[in-house]
């Protein structure tokens, strides 16, 4: 009975490493995010004052980078949303039981 348990609590133990880790990951996605979008506020201010490479960086780094990153960012958000939603519908069907 107890190795039983033993692996129960291991395979718990590594969803929560795993789940840990995915969290890092789209936070730490986030935080460039933010910093892409300040960036390129920066960019546009400083095409008006005719100043060009900010934004010819940002043009260069756009496809390869910032759009994979914020698709990123948006289907972590829907994945997170749609898992919360499954979990309580899971909850209350256990609670009428």
């Amino acid at each position: 009975m107890i190795p039983i348990l033993s692996l129960k609590m291991t395979n718990e133990n590594n969803q929560n490493k795993l789940k840990q880790i995915v969290d890092n990951l789209l936070l730490i996605n986030l935080f460039i995010v933010i910093f892409f979008a300040i960036f390129f506020m920066f960019a546009i201010f400083m095409q008006f004052n005719g100043i060009y490479i900010f934004i010819n960086f940002i043009q260069l780094v756009w496809n390869p980078l910032i759009v994979p990153l914020i698709t990123i960012l948006i289907i972590g958000a829907l994945v997170n949303g749609i898992n919360s939603w499954w979990r309580r519908k899971l909850l209350s069907q256990e609670e009428d039981i």
